[in-house]
């Protein structure tokens, strides 16, 4: 009877713990919370900026299910745009994991999909250029930073409509919540300050010093006590207590165009992953003396990064590569590499996404968003790739049909200094030059660079048509209307 009992107890238990809402061990839940093993229930999501489209992965075999198309690739966004999204980038998910909230920074929204069916529950509209989304703990709001605005827009969890504002300083970059589900953290794009406000009663509860005016991305451990986040524009990273008085605790140097982070729970203990896209590598931080453990090279560009529900992998999103990179966190080595649509942005993992069926309605293949260009770029002094960790400028030409977006990450130039990406008539960026791009780099002197137009069937003459006039890609100086000596040129 008793050995009936406890058996029965034992059934009872873990059929409670299935009919729980899904939650992790690993971000964004909290540490007591069991890891979940990796399924075919599970997907892995990216938001892919020029395709306009959500790449859907299933992380038990690292396929692609297929795209969910939110909107046109260009120029179809030239004219009045009644239907569909533009530059889709930033992506959280609601606690239950059956809603994926999906912010388009062109049109000002957040798409809300139902992850069982890939459907489009809502589309909420916000102010200028929103970047990031997240629902709270409870799952009762989804706090939206509106990078072209000075708010967070808080939107109900269920109705999807707007509540209330927080208004904080100007450039809202991304926001996160305490494990605890206590405290929201919204770091800046334009200032140099992360607010800390009190998810109850909305009030900014506390303020920490960013060593940079641009975050883009920010990540709290599951175990409640530190918050890690990005500075782009200076290639490092910061630590600060996740509790008051929120102290900071370290600045750690990363490399040009350091991007997302994010934390890892597995046997070797507690990790931070960023991405860092100037070198094309992800790094590895222990939380408890910061030290680095590990770098792993990946392919171009590097972006958001979001862990498995057990921590045995991360999934990283190549911007300048339309693929995703995953890593095994034990061996912290790429095991595999997943093709997806154009130019990832923000990646999530939402463990038990799809509690039946196989997952592919309302999905697309592949398509035109799986077709691309790769070039790279060489320093003119030495010949050699553009920056001391030997990592080149790598450019990427996205098809948009007839025409294509082309993505620069550019490296090795001198800090904040004024710059222009031109096409010449030669190899060595000499004789006839036509502009495609100014720009200035950040502090770390690297920069994205983005230009529009038939590119690629100058400057890959085997991709275009018989009678095309070779051109070659070069960056030069560029102050007060005069362009200086070449400085980089199209490796061939």
């Amino acid at each position: 009877m008793k050995t009936t009992s406890i058996a029965a107890t034992t059934l009872a238990a873990l059929m409670l713990a299935a009919l729980q809402p899904a939650s992790a061990g690993q971000v964004p839940g909290l540490q007591s919370d069991p890891d979940i093993p990796i399924t075919h229930r599970d997907r892995v999501y990216a938001a892919e900026q020029f395709s306009n489209t959500v790449s859907v992965i299933d992380p038990a075999d690292n396929h692609l299910v297929g795209l969910v198309r939110l909107g046109d690739p260009t120029p179809a966004n030239f004219s009045p745009l009644y239907h569909g999204q533009v530059l889709v980038h930033g992506m959280g998910f609601s606690p239950d994991h059956r809603t994926l909230a999906v912010v388009s920074i062109g049109s000002n929204s957040v798409t809300f999909i139902d992850t069982q069916t890939n459907a489009i529950k809502h589309v909420s509209y916000v102010g200028r250029s929103p970047h990031e989304a997240f629902f709270t703990r409870d799952g009762n709001e989804v706090w939206v930073t509106v990078r072209g605005e000075n708010y967070v827009d808080v939107l109900d969890g269920k109705t999807f409509k707007e509540k209330t504002r927080i208004t904080v300083p100007a450039g809202p970059g991304m926001q996160i919540f305490s494990p605890d589900g206590k405290y929201g953290y919204v770091c800046s794009s334009f200032n140099p300050e992360i607010e800390v406000i009190s998810v109850a009663d909305h009030r900014i509860v506390g303020k920490v010093r960013q060593e940079s005016p641009f975050c883009p991305d920010l990540a709290a451990t599951p175990d409640g006590r530190q918050v890690w986040f990005t500075l782009k524009d200076v290639g490092k990273i910061q630590v600060f207590d996740a509790r008051p008085p929120f102290a900071s605790l370290t600045t750690i140097e990363t490399g040009p165009i350091t991007n997302h982070v994010n934390i890892v729970r597995n046997a070797n203990g507690m990790f931070a992953y960023v991405t860092v896209g100037g070198l094309n590598q992800v790094k590895v931080f222990r939380t408890d003396d910061f030290s680095q453990v590990a770098t792993i090279p990946v392919g171009n560009l590097p972006h958001g990064i979001w862990p498995s529900g057990d921590g045995s992998r991360v999934y990283v999103g190549l911007e300048n590569d339309d693929a995703m990179t995953v890593i095994d966190t034990l061996a912290n080595k790429v095991i595999a590499n997943v093709p997806i649509g154009q130019a990832p942005q923000a990646v999530a993992y939402v463990p038990n996404a799809v509690p039946e069926g196989d997952g592919t309605a309302n999905t697309q293949p592949l398509g035109l968003a799986g077709q691309t260009t790769h070039l790279a770029m060489k320093a003119v002094a030495t010949g050699k790739p553009a920056d001391a960790a030997g990592v080149p400028t790598t450019v990427t030409l996205f098809d948009q049909g007839l025409i294509q977006v082309l993505q620069a990450a550019v490296t090795g130039l001198e800090p904040r200094q004024p710059y222009v990406l031109c096409l010449s008539d030669k190899p060595d960026g000499s004789g006839t030059v036509e502009p495609l791009a100014d720009f200035m780099t950040n502090g770390a002197g690297a920069a994205i660079v983005t230009a529009l137009g038939q590119i690629r069937q100058l400057v890959a003459p085997e991709t275009g048509a018989a009678g095309d006039r070779r051109r070659y890609l070069m960056i030069a100086p560029h102050v007060a209307g005069k362009r200086g000596a070449v400085v980089q040129v199209q490796a061939l």
